[in-house]
């Protein structure tokens, strides 16, 4: 497949881009600062753009399968700029007819299962506090991608590790796994090439987890 991965700086990003490539794909990854990019690889390509620009980003999408997202809040401080940026991603695809779109969110947006236990209840609660500028963030961006005429899927992981690729996790498609607390970033990179194809995740929110 053609794949355009954003965020491809960034720890998920680069997961993406990795096992996007050991799978044999095209692969064009979207950055700012080509310089912070250290991936290399057969069937790479680096488009260097600024992504509040949907101009800039029409080359970097027409004629692909896909486009992946690894954008995120850098800190907490950042508010709105994920749903500023998708924004973009999505203008420019809208322009160039392309509709495949699989970004990542987070656990707490999504559902809680009911039968959560009740220390995971009250940890979403302190969570929730800390990051509330995060969440909402992406709360509005999923909102903006539900009413655009992109097929998305948002995958929804909880606390992010830097551990190797498992390949081994738990999926809920518009929920979320019981007692889900961890997982690599690159099972969710896993999981988020794995829904590319699969379409029971279209127009979905998808919880992981170890």
């Amino acid at each position: 497949m053609k794949l355009t991965v954003f965020g491809a700086t960034g720890g998920v990003g680069q997961e993406i881009v990795r096992q996007a490539l050991t799978a044999g794909h095209q692969v064009t990854a979207v950055v700012r600062d080509p310089a912070r990019f250290t991936v290399t690889g057969k069937g790479l390509e680096v488009f260097p753009a600024d992504v509040r620009d949907p101009e800039a980003l029409r080359a970097a999408v027409a004629g692909r399968d896909a486009v992946l997202s690894g954008l995120g809040a850098r800190t907490r401080a950042d508010t709105g700029v994920v749903t500023e940026l998708t924004r973009s991603v999505v203008r420019a695809m809208d322009a160039e007819g392309v509709r495949r779109l699989v970004v990542v969110s987070a656990g707490p947006v999504g559902p809680q299962p009911a039968d959560s236990p009740l220390f995971d209840r009250a940890l979403r609660v302190v969570i929730g506090m800390i990051f509330k500028g995060v969440y909402a963030d992406l709360t509005v961006m999923e909102a903006d991608l539900a009413g655009s005429a992109t097929d998305w899927t948002s995958v929804r992981p909880p606390r992010l590790l830097d551990k190797p690729l498992t390949g081994t996790y738990r999926k809920v498609v518009g929920g979320f796994p019981r007692a889900g607390r961890t997982i690599a970033r690159a099972d969710v990179a896993h999981a988020m090439l794995g829904v590319i194809n699969d379409p029971a995740t279209v127009k979905q929110g998808v919880g992981i987890a170890d």
